[in-house]
């Protein structure tokens, strides 16, 4: 399938640069650190430190949201650069925001076979949410269609803090129920707000201070 980009390349003519040079870009390596933060996340969830999991997930978020903001105070950078950085964003979310979410409770819930259909249907659901915004975009200036999904990852890893309540067997019920209605709202046909602005350093403050929890009560397990 044709992007715009090929559309682009049929009409005028585009400086060809290697594959690693965009890697570069000041906001792609923002993007590909938020990457790595949730590579963790993954391999912490796997190991069964859901504590460190938690804390690499919504540095992911906080990477992803700062990607952009530099992005558009960046001076001089191309179309093309602009382009390349959209789509490594889109690409990266679905590990951050899809796959990563979805390992997280396999995991929780021991890997069984119970879960997987919801690992399935986080995954599906984000890979469907992601193309239907790189296509249609935002519905207004500040609104989404469906609930955007780094919220899924904002709400979860508070919903995490009150893990030691429930026994593991309970609390991944809670994952399952959780991450599912979450899901539901990522591809329902509602208007939701596009958080953006104060609500950046309201996230730095609020990954700041879930980390600090989380790694307390890391700590004191």
């Amino acid at each position: 399938m044709k992007t715009s980009l090929d559309n682009r390349s049929a009409t005028q003519p585009i400086s060809q640069r290697s594959i690693l040079s965009y890697g570069a870009d000041l906001p792609n390596i923002c993007s590909l650190i938020g990457l790595f933060c949730s590579v963790l996340s993954i391999y912490f969830a796997v190991v069964g430190m859901f504590h460190a999991s938690m804390i690499g997930m919504i540095w992911a978020v906080c990477f992803d949201w700062t990607d952009g903001i530099i992005a558009r105070h960046m001076k001089g950078r191309t179309e093309v650069e602009g382009l390349f950085g959209a789509q490594l964003d889109s690409l990266i979310d679905i590990v951050s925001f899809g796959i990563c979410p979805a390992i997280v409770l396999l995991s929780y819930g021991s890997f069984s076979p119970w879960y997987l259909p919801g690992a399935f249907i986080i995954i599906a659901a984000a890979a469907i949410r992601l193309s239907y915004f790189n296509v249609f975009g935002l519905v207004d200036k500040s609104s989404y269609m469906g609930m955007a999904l780094d919220n899924n990852v904002i709400i979860l890893v508070f919903v995490f803090l009150f893990n030691g309540l429930f026994s593991q067997s309970t609390f991944s019920v809670i994952l399952y129920i959780l991450t599912l209605s979450l899901t539901a709202l990522n591809v329902a046909p509602i208007k939701t707000p596009k958080l953006a602005g104060r609500w950046y350093y309201i996230l730095v403050i609020y990954s700041v201070m879930i980390t600090a929890i989380i790694g307390w009560q890391w700590y004191l397990v």
